[in-house]
């Protein structure tokens, strides 16, 4: 039997010492990070890839102002490729696949088509995918189901088109001089290659932050289990279009992940691999080794899970950062923080203990993006969040995982270590990361750090008591509403 001398601290036993700065304005601290090689967030924060928190309008609001969404893996193949896909689709310098339709095809059928599809407009192609058209939303307002996808559309004689390879500059000064909203990219043959839109160039000015990859499109990734069939779920999302594949399970220092993580890195060499979760160093290390280019730091942290109580084992939140982050930074491995962020403090303390970025789950289940409907408790809104260990979520993918329904004995053999709980609503996601930015770059500025890398250098912290921990807080007042 061992036992630790150094007791388990976590964010509310400690403060940082506040230190001298130069710093004279929030804005002059950069907030940027490495996630993986090759890819850079603009803000240190991911949504947690759990089916009531990031699914395709989560990782698009995140991706906007400068994180990344990881989604879940708690739903069919098909379908979390069909999420990787939207993210993807959401905008880019070109769209490259444009969602076409037939001429003969009905007006209801395109209708039908837009809303699947989630676009204003579909390219009207023949069986050579030769363009002959473009139609849009107008176009169909108020035509009759039954009319044909011909006799309403814009024919491309009507259209104004480019080659593929044009300049953006050149593409916004014709969508300008033309008061166009769609142009379509057609090669020598008359083939369709492509389309840009003025949304997309709007975007490109709205959202100056985004994640974005090289060819002006959404970043995201996507979680996959350590089992043998979760193969074919990484393939699926990296066809979708997948930047990250996230190898997510409870236990990461485990035989099961460490095998899984060198799978993905031996059949997709050149993708950037996350894995998890730890909370010790040897963890970090075991599954560098194995390939991981980034590894997830949190086990019982997070405000749904109880596996600490189930099991009895775990480590305090921010003991778990500082343990991980030194081999981390010496096998030059990021280290996200996964659990446990409740506010703007805990999410510097969490990046001053040594992380490069964080996973919020239950802070962003009460946003607009993301997944269920927001329901009204007591007289306040809130919406559900449950953990992916509890009883819904394990029976909900042996369900999918069978593709039948359960019978109650299954029930009886699931042990839980999640619980399913209400949240706040909290509005725009974009809302929320404006409060948890605007905390960080203040923190950063009391910490005289420019950076996240001088923040890990210059920070200090100070344990407190109760009485510490009570006084940080509204105190002798008596608190409006």
């Amino acid at each position: 039997m061992r036992m630790r001398a150094q007791p388990g601290l976590t964010f509310d036993d400690v403060l940082l010492v506040p230190r001298h700065s130069s710093i004279a304005s929030r804005s002059d601290v950069s907030t940027r990070t490495t996630l993986v090689p090759e890819l850079e967030l603009a803000i240190p924060i991911l949504s947690a890839n759990m089916d009531t928190v990031t699914e395709a309008r989560m990782a698009i609001a995140m991706a906007r102002v400068g994180g990344l969404g990881v989604i879940h893996r708690f739903m069919t193949v098909e379908r979390q490729a069909a999420e990787v896909a939207r993210v993807k689709r959401a905008e880019g310098y070109v769209v490259e696949q444009p969602v076409t339709i037939r001429p003969q095809a009905t007006v209801a059928e395109a209708r039908q088509l837009m809303a699947e599809a989630e676009v204003g407009g579909l390219m009207v192609v023949d069986e050579a995918h030769r363009l002959l058209g473009v139609l849009t939303r107008r176009d169909v307002l108020l035509a009759e189901a039954g009319d044909s996808v011909r006799e309403v559309m814009t024919p491309s004689d009507k259209l104004v088109s480019v080659a593929p390879g044009v300049d953006l500059g050149e593409a916004r000064r014709l969508l300008h001089a033309h008061r166009l909203e769609k142009l379509p990219l057609v090669d020598d043959e008359g083939r369709l290659c492509g389309l840009i839109t003025a949304q997309d160039i709007v975007k490109l000015e709205r959202y100056p932050n985004a994640t974005k990859d090289a060819k002006g499109r959404l970043r995201v990734g996507a979680a996959v289990g350590a089992r043998r069939s979760d193969m074919e779920r990484a393939a699926a999302c990296l066809e979708a279009g997948a930047d990250l594949l996230v190898v997510d399970i409870a236990h990461g220092h485990s035989e099961n992940c460490m095998a899984m993580v060198r799978r993905l890195k031996e059949r997709f060499p050149d993708t950037p691999v996350m894995a998890g979760n730890v909370a010790t160093p040897e963890g970090v290390r075991d599954l560098a080794q194995a390939g991981a280019d980034a590894v997830k730091v949190g086990v019982g942290a997070g405000s749904i899970c109880i596996t600490r109580v189930v099991t009895g084992f775990g480590v305090p939140q921010l003991m778990a950062i500082l343990d991980c982050a030194e081999a981390a930074r010496s096998l030059a491995v990021p280290l996200i923080a996964d659990g446990g962020i409740r506010n703007s403090g805990d999410l510097v303390k969490a990046l001053a203990a040594g992380a490069s970025a964080v996973m919020i789950g239950g802070l962003l289940a009460g946003t607009d993006e993301a997944p269920g409907a927001t329901v009204i408790r007591e007289g306040r809104k809130v919406k559900i969040v449950r953990g992916m260990a509890s009883l819904t979520a394990n029976v909900d993918r042996r369900l999918i995982e069978r593709g039948a329904e359960l019978e109650p004995e299954d029930w009886q053999q699931v042990v839980p270590e999640g619980v399913e709980a209400v949240v706040p609503y909290r509005g725009a996601v974009a809302d929320l990361m404006h409060q948890l930015v605007g905390g960080l770059r203040s923190g950063m500025s009391y910490a005289g750090a420019e950076s996240l890398e001088m923040l890990w250098e210059r920070a200090e912290f100070l344990r407190i008591t109760p009485a510490g921990m009570r006084e940080s807080g509204p105190h002798d007042v008596t608190p409006l509403g």
